[in-house]
């Protein structure tokens, strides 16, 4: 099975050492940084994500652990 865009956004996120967590709540996403994320994770969500219209940036926040998993 072949990721979706968005997953492969998120897996590089976080194979870069990203720290962003997704808050879901209802059906309303957003990220909350908890934890310390290195300087590529944050180039590359500056760079990849956030520059991304809101329906494909929570799309890509989907794929994120959230925090209700922690």
């Amino acid at each position: 099975m072949t990721q979706t865009p968005a997953a492969k956004l998120a897996a590089e996120y976080l194979r870069l050492g990203g720290g962003r967590l997704a808050k879901i709540d209802d059906n309303l996403m957003s990220t909350r940084k908890w934890e310390h994320e290195s300087r590529l994770a944050e180039a590359f969500w500056d760079e990849h994500i956030a520059t991304l219209d809101e329906r494909s940036r929570d799309e890509v926040i989907s794929h994120l652990p959230t925090i209700n998993h922690v």
